[in-house]
């Protein structure tokens, strides 16, 4: 596909959220996929927001649900990305993914395949350093790291309690997970 095919179809998927506030809407696999925000997902990103924008260094900023379009197949609005200040000056509607030195997703029922199995083999495959995927449905958070062509060589599970400190690119990031919300209604309880 072209840029001017990918731009408008990132035109298209735009006009698709603006219908739908609520949800986000991301192209995965080839697929429209559009997911509703529940109150914990939403809490858990503030709050991760919160935590991680305080600790990065000069240059380097968090944003939340804009466009990053890896292939003709795969454009992902990650819940957290941090990448250069400068790019996100430029205030666009999407980005490279290769600009993204830190990311993490949020689980909810409908993305578990997605946040588990697809995105960590993209996120990977572009050398983004670290992968966190907080899980209110389990009370876990999920981290890789060592990106590979194959994924993330290294993973860790840790149930939400303990303070979590993430070596990263951006230096050490400590992430208190004590006061993650934990959905009691989860289909797949910790």
């Amino acid at each position: 596909m072209t840029v001017s095919g990918i731009d408008r179809l990132h035109s298209q998927l735009s006009k698709l959220e603006d219908m739908f506030p609520g949800y986000v809407v991301e192209i995965v696999e080839g697929s429209i996929v559009m997911n509703p925000v529940r109150p914990f997902h939403g809490r858990t990103i503030q709050r991760l927001w919160s935590i991680v924008e305080e600790q990065l260094p000069p240059g380097w900023v968090v944003v939340s649900d804009v466009a990053f379009p890896f292939d003709d197949a795969h454009e992902f609005c990650p819940d957290i990305a941090v990448i250069p200040a400068e790019a996100e000056a430029e205030n666009s509607s999407s980005y490279a993914p290769d600009l993204i030195e830190l990311v993490a997703e949020v689980v909810s029922p409908e993305s578990i395949r997605r946040d588990y199995e697809v995105k960590p083999r993209w996120y990977a495959s572009r050398g983004i350093a670290n992968y966190l995927v907080l899980d209110p449905l389990k009370g876990h958070l999920v981290t890789m790291w060592n990106p590979s062509a194959e994924g993330y060589l290294g993973r860790d599970t840790i149930r939400y309690g303990p303070e979590l400190t993430v070596a990263s690119s951006l230096g050490k990031l400590t992430l208190p997970t004590s006061h993650l919300p934990v959905d009691p209604k989860a289909p797949h309880p910790a």
